[in-house]
């Protein structure tokens, strides 16, 4: 007994103990409170002297400004409250329905599909954690969020909540998003911003309107279906609303002042933030960040496109520089005013890469063993999407004839591309591209070839630095498979550093990169992308110009530098018909003469270094099928092949099984003998006929099976043939018969007949019956006889037998 007292004692001590730690920490979670934030210091790379510069400082209260209650719009606050937390002004802080709910989603879905924090939890984790997600931090924050119930209004809580939680693009609090997004006070905002503010907090990165537009307008008719079930709106307002547009891209922009390389130092910040899991670990976080970015470098990247690009009406452009050998961002020129829009063309501006693709193409050929040596007939060719024909030209109708993938990308032969993307087929080319390092989403469609999908700068930078090193691609220790701005982390409050260093993932072998850097080095020397040629030096690269003169692209690299170039207007795809001079514009006109102008500054004096010289490769022609939804070695007999050359050790490794006089075999299943024998000799192929039991209600004679359903064989070899047939006869046709006569026939047939009698004559006369003529029976199948009762009226309803005496 003194024991179990000593325990009780002991228990009831520790818990009188937790609540009054956790009732003194209650005053840290109020935002106007000092909470012992440390300064987050963003720095440039070290530059010669070996001095790193400060881009940015992020403070705690780094794009935040508190906001009192009255000073945000009532539909924000019943916005948020409808999609975080609809049962916030029922429970105390913590919601067990909402608890048991997500774990019941969790657990029917196998899967962490749904939370069960509250508004107050979260506010709690956002305002105070810092550990790591353990179960004692979640039983203390919820014993946070129980006891500020307790002692805070529902108002203050929703109140700091909302002036506390990350919105995206920098936006820290409800009145910075406000600003950020609107250019409008909390106060100010409507239903359709409401909404679109109260879907960002979940996932800021993925329900940003600026990079996923599509995201973002889902979310956001997600919080307005949520605000009319819960009877806050009304259909029209919904509907309203859901009308409206979302905050232009060029619109969206962080109120206040920033240090150099700002459209970099918002990118990091995002990447960190993804990192990290909150904002708070960021902004305040007392974080000691080295970027890659050499400022030297940045200068000159503004330099270069101010040189060229002299019009402040014409078009824009975005540069990215990489390291190829460590992957390091070394400049990303994003815009020209960070203040007037911090829309970051560099990395926000997805738009088509044209012709700048094809390298990327060719990598995936080179992936599935295809070697340059392949040719292909340049000329007008339509290529079966699936569900339309896709038409495709050279541009200026200009073609080549037989033409190899080396002559072909030194062209920019689009109809050759073409028909390349068909042969590799375009899942395989969206994971090549992802492989190399593209990071947005690209649909498998066959236009991908000549560059039909939407990247930005910094992708397709990040693809051609996987090329020039040697087909590897370099990611972060720390970061992984991200475009490496970082080069390390310093905590500030314990001096732990944690370095992201470059990790190469494979991606070609080397020996095939080399040899598409000596064909992109052709383009230079010799195709449309003279204009980047820099004397003493080798240079490799591609241009890229969509339809309508859109986009131009030049994306290339030396041996120190991968550089991407996009020119065109970022507010809309407008024509650049006449910019270049009274001439159109290509990605060999102002784009090439931007990179050559970077690179120019860039290299300086510095020594020239060489491409690692293309090995030699040995490839034979093979000749090959596509069955089976793979390319198979010819076997002789094979119709519809074509020659393609393979490098040695990577040719198809299955030889696809082809007859002579190959005919395919239609599928003939559920169609009559005679409609089977018929198809089948038209082929022609012989029917072999294997008769079995047909399926009681069935109509017999029909083939239920062939052997092989499909396929191929030679001309006039068998199909076997199942037919059905009826074992037990067929369903007779009884309408029109006497009642007696219709009795004896299903006798016979042991149906179980059932006698219903209608208006109708003459008397005992069969008017209808249940079962389709021409069916296979079975024993005991029932069957309803409808049967005249002699009278001519047609009102009353039929009377069963059990109801009726049969007639004499």
């Amino acid at each position: 007994m003194l024991v179990v007292a000593l325990l009780a004692l002991a228990s009831a001590s520790f818990s009188y103990g937790l609540v009054l730690a956790i009732r003194s920490e209650l005053a840290a979670l109020d935002p106007a409170s000092p909470h012992g934030d440390v300064d987050t210091v963003i720095y440039s790379a070290p530059n010669a002297s070996g001095q790193k510069r400060v881009l940015a400082i992020l403070r705690g209260d780094e794009s935040r400004v508190l906001v009192p209650s009255d000073q945000i719009a009532p539909i924000m606050k019943q916005a948020i409250v409808a999609v975080e937390d609809k049962r916030f002004y029922e429970h105390k802080g913590v919601d067990v329905h909402a608890i048991l709910r997500a774990l019941w989603a969790d657990v029917r879905s196998q899967s962490v599909v749904e939370g069960g924090s509250t508004i107050t939890q979260q506010y709690v984790q956002n305002a105070y954690s810092r550990n790591k997600d353990t179960l004692a931090r979640k039983v203390r924050e919820a014993a946070l969020a129980w006891q500020l119930s307790q002692r805070w209004s529902k108002d203050r809580i929703l109140t700091a909540y909302l002036n506390t939680i990350y919105f995206g693009n920098g936006a820290y609090g409800i009145l910075q998003a406000a600003r950020t997004y609107f250019d409008r006070s909390a106060s100010e905002l409507t239903l359709p911003e409401a909404a679109l503010l109260a879907g960002l907090p979940r996932s800021p990165t993925f329900y940003d309107p600026v990079q996923h537009p599509a995201a973002a307008r889902e979310r956001r008719a997600y919080v307005l279906q949520l605000l009319f079930e819960q009877g806050r709106i009304t259909k029209a307002e919904r509907r309203k609303a859901n009308a409206a547009p979302l905050p232009r891209p060029e619109d969206v922009r962080l109120p206040g002042t920033h240090g150099p390389a700002a459209y970099f130092v918002n990118y990091v910040t995002d990447q960190l933030v993804s990192h990290y899991g909150s904002p708070e670990q960021v902004f305040g976080g007392g974080l000691e960040v080295t970027t890659t970015i050499d400022l030297d470098l940045q200068e000159k990247a503004r330099q270069a496109v101010e040189e060229i690009l002299k019009d402040p009406s014409g078009p824009a452009a975005a540069l990215v520089a990489i390291d190829p050998r460590t992957g390091a961002v070394k400049a990303m020129f994003g815009g020209t005013n960070y203040r007037r829009s911090q829309f970051n063309l560099a990395t926000q501006a997805e738009r088509q890469p044209g012709s700048s693709f094809k390298p990327i193409v060719l990598a995936s050929a080179f992936r599935n063993g295809i070697a340059p040596s392949t040719e292909f007939v340049s000329k007008p060719v339509k290529i079966d999407a699936g569900d339309r024909i896709w038409s495709v030209s050279n541009y200026e109708g200009s073609y080549l004839g037989q033409i190899d993938l080396r002559q072909a990308m030194v062209a920019s032969d689009n109809s050759v591309y073409a028909q390349l993307t068909q042969v590799v087929g375009p899942k395989k080319i969206v994971r090549t591209a992802h492989a190399l390092g593209i990071q947005s989403k690209l649909p498998a469609y066959f236009a991908i070839g000549l560059g039909s999908v939407a990247v930005n700068p910094l992708d397709m930078t990040r693809a051609y630095a996987t090329i020039a090193n040697d087909g590897k691609r370099v990611d972060g220790s720390l970061l992984g498979d991200l475009p490496r701005v970082v080069a390390s982390v310093r905590s500030r409050r314990n001096g732990k550093v944690k370095q992201n260093a470059p990790m190469d993932r494979a991606v070609l072998p080397p020996a095939q990169a080399e040899t598409l850097t000596s064909i992109l080095e052709d383009v230079v020397d010799q195709g449309t992308g003279r204009r980047a040629e820099i004397y003493g030096r080798e240079v490799a690269g591609k241009t890229g110009t969509t339809d309508d003169y859109g986009d131009a692209w030049f994306v290339g690299y030396t041996p120190e530098l991968a550089v991407a170039v996009w020119v065109g207007y970022p507010d809309a795809l407008r024509p650049m018909r006449t910019e270049f001079h009274g001439e159109p514009v290509s990605g060999g006109t102002l784009p090439a003469e931007i990179w050559r102008a970077f690179m120019t500054r860039a290299l300086g004096d510095a020594p020239a270094e060489s491409f690692t010289p293309a090995p030699y490769l040995p490839a034979y022609d093979l000749r090959v099928v596509h069955r089976g939804g793979r390319w198979q070695l010819d076997n002789g007999f094979c119709p519809g092949t074509r020659v393609t050359s393979y490098f040695v050790g990577e040719e198809p490794p299955t030889t696809a099984k082809c007859y002579a006089n190959e005919v395919t075999v239609p599928v003939v299943i559920g169609r009559s003998l005679e409609s089977a024998r018929a198809t089948l000799e038209s082929v022609p192929l012989t029917p072999d006929l294997v008769y079995v039991p047909a399926k009681p209600r069935s109509r017999p004679g029909h083939v239920v099976k062939q052997e092989p359903r499909g396929g191929y064989l030679s001309a006039n070899d068998s199909v076997r043939l199942f037919v059905s047939l009826a074992q037990n006869g067929l369903v007779p046709n009884l309408v029109g018969s006497s009642l007696p006569d219709a009795k004896q026939r299903t006798r016979k047939l042991r149906l179980a007949v059932r006698i219903r009698y209608a208006a109708g004559s003459p008397s005992g006369t069969v008017l209808r019956q249940s079962l389709e003529p021409g069916i296979a029976l079975e024993p005991g199948l029932p069957i309803t006889l409808l049967v005249a009762d002699g009278s001519r009226s047609s009102s009353q309803p039929p009377r069963s037998a059990t109801a009726a005496r049969q007639p004499g």
